[in-house]
């Protein structure tokens, strides 16, 4: 029988994104669902590794938030056999004493008790867990760095989808002084590229604002998960939701858009940066966060009516575009469509349009870079009837769909809209003209409805 590339000979190293100081360099890569000799994923999954060990300095500790082995079995015995394939022939390459490797549950690896207790005694994880889920759930601290791994399908609550909260307050209170804190799990919390749905794709309502309000509380970095097939990045309330599920599935959510990855990591005082690696070792996306946000003489007003755009093109993928929104909403009982900015060439419908929509007057973002074809749509919060309003918003081109995020003027928190999309602003050429207050037909094409709208926009 053929083995799978066990030890990845590829001369050609990848640079290392690497502390700025004192610091943590890492890896996150999840979903592979191998351990099977000769199968598809262990083809696709040795690529993956391939790019992991060229990777220069190799990381200090690897995360893998789920999904190592195809599992779903009913035979104990089989699903000891893949892990023992996966950890003693797919993954040997790796010496796990020099670099730890610390496991999330997911599931294919732990969806119900026998596969639970094989995940415990295969993997062998601190035991300092919540009763009941020993070696299932678990913390790590590395010095002032503190990793939490919950189990978001516990039987013992519900199976799929459901994860405990209680435990985790408990530790994030402990390690209160950690200076950086992340927690893994392998559902996601917030949907991701349009795949919903409660218990199956993402973790449970009743349980998901529980669990990130406590992320939020305890200033929590990230939540670094899987199981979507994808990768993606989302802030919520200032906390990351990273998706990373491309170590080796061979298919992807969605298959024209998403790619085999694996994300190298950098933690320092000045924040986290990251670079996902597609599997021919390129730079597909990166992130530095928290964000450097255009200091207040970088910004531009814009005059009621048409004004010439402040960017052409595409952005960069670490370039971004700002807008400033004043004024006072309009009077309760007011519904339609109303234009904030409405960006467009002459004779083609707005491939950007930025305004309110409907009875609750909902802050709403629409792309559409191909014509001809429906725009996607980003939701965000709904402006109080008749009362002042101050919304910074923000396009960034190397966040994807999760790159359009808004805060409130007296806010220093992101949170990204709504959508069900699979891009974001990098697909965007941006149009020569921009109007304000009303859309590109006329003064009379959705105005805006409120009074005293002020737009200023910054470029970085």
């Amino acid at each position: 029988m053929n083995q799978p590339p066990v030890a990845p000979q590829i001369p050609t190293s990848i640079p290392a994104l690497v502390p700025r100081g004192h610091g943590h360099q890492f890896v996150l890569y999840g979903d592979s669902c191998s351990g099977i000799p000769d199968a598809l994923h262990a083809q696709t999954f040795a690529q993956v590794n391939a790019i992991v060990a060229r990777i220069t300095p190799q990381p200090d500790f690897i995360i893998f938030p789920g999904d190592e082995v195809a599992g779903l079995t009913a035979n104990a015995d089989e699903l000891r056999a893949q892990w023992r394939h996966w950890l003693d022939i797919e993954m040997r390459w790796l010496d796990r004493k020099a670099i730890p490797l610390w496991h999330a549950t997911g599931n294919h690896t732990a969806y119900d008790t026998m596969s639970e207790a094989v995940f415990r005694e295969i993997l062998s994880l601190p035991l300092n867990g919540p009763p009941g889920q020993q070696g299932l759930s678990y913390w790590v601290r590395h010095d002032d760095l503190l990793l939490v791994f919950v189990h978001t399908l516990w039987t013992g609550l519900g199976g799929e989808g459901h994860v405990e909260t209680t435990w985790l307050r408990s530790i994030l209170q402990q390690h209160s002084d950690a200076r950086y804190k992340l927690v893994v799990g392998h559902h996601p919390i917030f949907p991701v590229n349009g795949f919903s749905g409660a218990y199956v794709r993402e973790v449970g309502v009743e349980h998901a604002r529980a669990f990130w309000d406590l992320l939020v509380t305890h200033n929590v970095l990230g939540y670094v998960c899987s199981h979507i097939l994808a990768f993606d990045v989302q802030v919520h309330c200032g906390v990351l939701q990273i998706t990373t599920a491309g170590a080796g599935t061979a298919h992807r959510m969605p298959e024209e858009i998403e790619y085999l990855h694996c994300v190298q990591a950098a933690l320092d005082p000045a924040g986290l940066r990251y670079q996902v690696l597609d599997t021919a070792g390129r730079v597909r996306e990166q992130l530095a966060w928290p964000l450097e946000f255009p200091s207040d003489n970088c910004w531009r007003m814009l005059h009621p009516g048409v004004n010439e755009a402040q960017v052409a093109g595409r952005l960069e993928a670490g370039s971004m575009v700002a807008f400033h929104f004043t004024g006072q909403a309009a009077p309760l009982g007011t519904s339609g469509v109303q234009t904030l900015v409405a960006a467009y060439d002459p004779g083609i419908l707005a491939p950007l349009w930025i305004g309110l929509r409907g009875r609750d007057q909902q802050l709403t973002v629409t792309i559409g870079p191909t014509p001809r074809r429906s725009p996607h749509y980003w939701l965000g919060p709904a402006l109080r009837a008749g009362r002042p309003f101050d919304i910074l918003l923000l396009l960034h081109a190397g966040m994807g769909p999760g790159g359009i995020m808004c805060r409130s003027g007296s806010d220093a928190t992101w949170s990204s809209l709504e959508s069900a999309s699979a891009w974001g602003a990098e697909r965007l050429d941006w149009p020569s003209q921009w109007s304000v207050g009303h859309g590109q037909a006329s003064a009379n094409d959705a105005p805006f409805k409120g009074s005293d709208l002020v737009v200023s926009t910054s470029v970085g």
